[in-house]
């Protein structure tokens, strides 16, 4: 099928401009001249269908590099699968998820991975990829790093956190990175001290200082600010390149920006949560409110940070000077009933993580709306910059002749109401965003050149989706 999208402001990376795409079957062929035609005869007539975007924006689709679909944590698993989280994307005007395959210690790799695409194939709505998770760093996790590059999982995720679950030690971080140098693979670290973060959960729970808001400061800055310096210390040591995922310190973003200033292949990302969320809003600062259950809403790690140390400010100064390249949203989804519930009388037990991938494309284009960002570094942060990090730029990420056709039509002049029950479609029984209102719409989505979204509809389906195997990084300099 051939699709012409006309009238609309074509937006790219690098520019906007009025420009009509013209798409063949699955694949972007041309963007023409508005008004363009093909050997005198008017292209509208040559095509199976017409899209109208007059006074609205043509952008790349959404590509959201840090989702947790169906993943197993604390007894209990995120309660969006792969069908439920995909879709809510979609009707967020993202098409392209990057997931984590998840590796316990003992587990091998290689059958994880395996695992994972039995989870996802033949239930996605949009296209997905892997990142893979190593928790046990020994020779067969080395062996199998090479296995999986070939597979097309090139970036690999390491804990400085959760002793027993996640946590590898310095040195297994040294020969994980060693490997990662040899073999072009990007390191991914979730940067907090474990060490100093149980000492503090144990002393917090010992004076029955147990609600959600002693999530948030047992998780002090101190302790992401020295991991990941820590990390790149190792990374400087191994000349691997490290991926510092959902930073929410200020602190931890200065420590990126003066390893990228001496030349380091340092990259990080930061979530909607910590350009919007605070620990005094969201989990409860005042006495009075502590005993308040509500907070565990909105416990995750890295946690909300105060909004009275300019946090929320440094993240989103930290996208303009690309200090941090882009925002992901670390979607881990867990209802209050039967799962947040897991920790009443103990805020460690609670399972941490918000749900975003339905509306992290809205909540950064009112970044756009408010000056913090502009319309170019909006998709650039969002849709290019991922693309180009995980080795799919020119296939994904870019409105360009030989792409795939992931486009979304985005109105300005429209309004999203987020909440349950309006904009929510996540498998979820309540929403962090809820009441947050938004000055633009996701109008239209294609996926691979299918509509799966159209007039408050969704025209697409479970199995639509494919798996994209990555190449290496194109961003490291």
């Amino acid at each position: 099928m051939k699709t012409l999208i006309t009238g609309g402001t074509v937006v790219n990376a690098t520019g906007r401009g009025a420009a009509d795409v013209l798409i063949d079957g699955e694949t972007i062929v041309a963007l023409l001249q508005p008004g363009s035609t093909a050997l005198g005869v008017d292209l509208t007539s040559t095509v199976d269908r017409v899209i109208d975007a007059t006074g609205k924006y043509v952008i790349p689709g959404g590509i959201d590099a840090h989702t947790h679909m169906e993943m197993p944590f604390g007894g209990t698993f995120a309660s969006d699968t792969f069908e439920t989280g995909t879709t809510a994307a979609a009707w967020g005007g993202t098409t392209t998820i990057v997931d984590f395959v998840v590796q316990y210690p003992h587990e091998n790799p290689v059958d994880q991975y395996a695992l994972w695409h039995q989870k996802a194939a033949g239930n996605c709505a949009v296209d997905y990829a892997f990142h893979q998770i190593l928790s046990d760093v020994q020779d067969s996790s080395l062996h199998a790093m090479d296995e999986l590059i070939a597979e097309g999982v090139t970036s690999f995720k390491l804990f400085m956190a959760y002793k027993g679950v996640f946590l590898s030690d310095d040195g297994q971080i040294l020969r994980a990175m060693q490997k990662a140098s040899d073999n072009g693979a990007m390191i991914m670290m979730h940067a907090e001290n474990g060490s100093v973060i149980d000492t503090l959960v144990q002393q917090h729970v010992a004076r029955g200082e147990t609600s959600p808001y002693h999530h948030g400061v047992s998780r002090p800055w101190q302790a992401e600010e020295e991991a990941t310096h820590r990390a790149i210390m190792l990374a400087d040591l191994t000349g691997a390149p490290l991926y510092i995922v959902h930073v929410s310190a200020k602190q931890a973003a200065e420590q990126i920006a003066q390893a990228r200033d001496r030349g380091q292949n340092v990259f990080g990302e930061t979530c909607p949560q910590y350009l919007y969320l605070s620990l005094e809003d969201h989990l409860g600062a005042s006495s009075a409110q502590w005993g308040d259950f509500e907070g565990a809403k909105y416990v995750c790690s890295t946690p909300l940070r105060s909004k009275h140390e300019g946090h929320q400010h440094q993240m989103w100064n930290s996208l303009r000077t690309n200090d941090l390249q882009l925002v992901s949203t670390d979607h881990c989804p867990f209802c209050m009933k039967d799962q947040k519930e897991m920790g009443v009388g103990d805020f460690s037990k609670i399972p941490n993580g918000i749900g975003s991938v339905e509306h992290r494309m809205d909540l950064l284009y009112q970044g756009v709306v408010t000056g913090e960002i502009s319309l170019e570094r909006w998709v650039e942060i969002c849709c290019t910059t991922p693309a180009r990090m995980f080795g799919m730029y020119g296939q994904k990420g870019v409105l360009a002749p030989g792409a795939d056709a992931d486009v979304v039509i985005y109105d300005p002049d429209g309004h999203t109401s987020i909440g349950v029950g309006k904009t929510h479609h996540m498998a979820m029984d309540y929403s962090a965003w809820e009441g947050f209102e938004v000055d633009g719409h996701v109008d239209t989505v294609l996926s691979r050149g299918s509509v799966v979204v159209d007039g408050g509809l969704f025209l697409g389906r479970a199995g639509h989706g494919q798996y994209v195997k990555r190449g290496l990084s194109q961003y490291l300099i």
